[in-house]
């Protein structure tokens, strides 16, 4: 059958090269894609908002299944628009993406459901934040409610930076309309770990950990940005805590998404915070992270196309999900400067080196074709991916990579996976 994939990044590029290795796979296209996309898939120029646009090329192409990569056509309802041309779509409906489309929602759902979370509160007017904000708790943590491309997540260490924050959320709308509502939450301190899971809105089968790098710069410094790096498996993520999530934080989600008649079908990611007092949920995602697919795709032993349709059909619990018994290791090539502000458009070299590197990827995220040359386009422009037996020597294996890659103003961060030292 022939496959629709929607979205541009680095993750979209994984999924694309996960789908081609399925049988089932005929051709495959990727509105709107980029260059690396376009070397194993036929991109096709229609934005992933476009709703009206991309339901009209599916049925002109005969699409077989769509699979939607994006946060925000997922949250605007795009899945909702291919159900009712008759199309399948592997994502969850816009009443289930609400997930991660409001943060408020997600918090009061756990609340709720007795999901192990941080405290929080949830105001509509600056002035109220500001009132509270004047005798919380420092270091704590102010989330703007909608989508903000994972950055709109600032930490406080005090009354005057919370002062500042709430300015930029809420009254300058730095994220635009995300910032119309605000959540406050306490400061939690532990691992970090991302688990993304499967489910068809009654069996959820997780996916093998990762564990993303958020800050732009070496130590865990500089600004948010929407990932500069991740590894997979997560050192930290034991059985008993695998044990726990799966009983108190991963089903119990689910089953409160079914019984607010909001089944959730596609991939939940788990922003995980493991804290002394156990796991508990930083954020949900309703799609597959980026970079975190980058890692767990290429381990993933299953046809992906027959998993996103046990999703759609309701019969997931007749999957055996399983990955390969090794590690992977992704460092993001960004353009320097990002993610603030960034020069495009230089030519990159190197890329050929992937072509006959077993166990080596390169995912395009920013990047468009110039006549006969690929050239950056975007803060994240190359998700250099590497396996290796262990997470040691997927992470030597991954900066050995980069070094194959070459373009003007080219910035990574050199401690991807260093945590994996203090395991």
């Amino acid at each position: 059958m022939d496959i629709l994939i929607v979205g541009s990044g680095g993750r979209e590029h994984a999924i694309a090269e996960a789908v081609r290795k399925s049988p089932a796979a005929g051709r495959i296209y990727c509105a709107p894609g980029n260059a690396g996309i376009g070397l194993i898939a036929e991109c096709v120029p229609i934005g992933a908002m476009e709703f009206d646009k991309l339901v009209d090329f599916s049925k002109e192409k005969g699409i077989g299944l769509v699979i939607v990569g994006m946060d925000d056509p997922l949250v605007g309802g795009l899945v909702d628009e291919f159900e009712k041309a008759g199309i399948p779509a592997f994502g969850p409906r816009k009443n289930a993406a609400i997930l991660e489309g409001s943060k408020a929602f997600s918090k009061d759902l756990m609340k709720k459901y007795g999901i192990p979370t941080a405290a929080y509160e949830t105001f509509d007017n600056a002035g109220e934040a500001l009132s509270y904000l004047e005798t919380a708790p420092y270091p704590i943590v102010l989330k703007a409610d909608g989508l903000a491309l994972g950055k709109g997540v600032l930490i406080c260490n005090t009354f005057e930076e919370a002062k500042d924050g709430v300015d930029e959320i809420m009254t300058k709308k730095k994220f635009g309309d995300a910032g119309n509502r605000l959540v406050i939450e306490e400061f939690m301190t532990g691992r970090e770990v991302s688990v993304l899971s499967f489910t068809d809105g009654k069996t959820i089968l997780p996916m093998t950990s990762a564990q993303d790098h958020k800050r732009a710069g070496d130590g865990d410094t500089g600004l948010n940005t929407g990932g500069m790096g991740t590894f997979s498996p997560s050192p930290f993520y034991t059985k008993e805590i695998d044990e726990f999530c799966r009983e108190k934080i991963f089903q119990p989600t689910v089953d409160a998404m079914r019984k607010e008649g909001r089944e959730f079908k596609g991939v939940i990611f788990f922003g995980l915070m493991l804290t002394k007092d156990g796991p508990k949920v930083l954020e949900y995602n309703a799609r597959f992270g980026d970079p975190e697919a980058q890692v767990v795709l290429p381990r993933m032993k299953n046809d992906l196309l027959e998993v996103a349709k046990a999703c759609i059909d309701g019969t997931l619990d007749r999957v055996d999900l399983q990955f390969e018994d090794n590690a992977a290791v992704c460092v993001v090539l960004a353009s320097d400067g990002y993610p603030v502000s960034y020069e495009k458009g230089f030519p990159i070299s190197g890329l050929e080196r992937f072509d006959e590197a077993e166990g080596y990827y390169c995912f395009h995220a920013g990047t468009k074709k110039a006549g006969d040359k690929i050239v950056t386009n975007g803060g994240r422009v190359l998700g250099i991916t590497a396996k290796g037996a262990t997470l040691k020597e997927a992470r030597a294996n991954a900066y050995k990579a980069t070094e194959w890659v070459e373009f003007e103003n080219k910035y990574m961060r050199h401690d991807i996976g260093k945590a994996i030292d203090e395991a």
